[in-house]
């Protein structure tokens, strides 16, 4: 009778090296895709960042739970756009950073690193805009007698307010 091997237990830790191994290679894959297919998953991780802010903004909006619940309901609201890009499989700037791994393992140049860089942040920003002109056109932000226009006004002043080195 011919053995089975055993199933892999989801619990055992994966060493620093390893990950850091599977992260570079992950990076070499993400600078090498095609333009056009780099632009277009960008563009989309930036719309459902910003359905995610919607959604955000939504939820917090005539909340009268308190500050504390308010903000983990919201915070959870949010996580749909996070949610969206991986399952999407969509290029969002903060997780292509990362491809500074495959950088510093030599396996990609600085050339391809920056252009990476640099197209991912552009179509994040057109996907973001574009949502939010889509937004703004469609009178979402008159929901709730003008309330989630309200408390998007709000957050933005709170986020200019902010000095240089808390925003950093």
């Amino acid at each position: 009778m011919e053995q089975q091997p055993a199933a892999p237990n989801p619990f055992d830790a994966i060493a620093p090296q390893h990950i850091a191994t599977l992260v570079a290679g992950a990076g070499v894959r993400k600078v090498r895709l095609p333009v056009l297919q780099t632009l277009a998953l960008g563009v989309l991780a930036g719309a459902f960042i910003a359905f995610g802010a919607l959604f955000y903004l939504v939820v917090i909006t005539g909340s009268s739970f308190g500050f504390g619940p308010t903000r983990l309901l919201g915070g959870m609201a949010f996580s749909l756009g996070l949610i969206l890009v991986v399952v999407a499989g969509a290029e969002l700037f903060t997780g292509n950073n990362l491809v500074v791994m495959a950088w510093a393992g030599g396996k990609v140049g600085m050339a391809e690193l920056l252009r990476n860089w640099s197209l991912i942040y552009v179509a994040n920003l057109i996907g973001a805009v574009a949502t939010a002109w889509v937004v703004w056109r469609s009178g979402v932000l008159g929901l709730a007698a003008g309330g989630v226009g309200e408390t998007l006004a709000t957050v933005a002043s709170g986020k200019l307010a902010l000095s240089w080195e808390a925003a950093f």
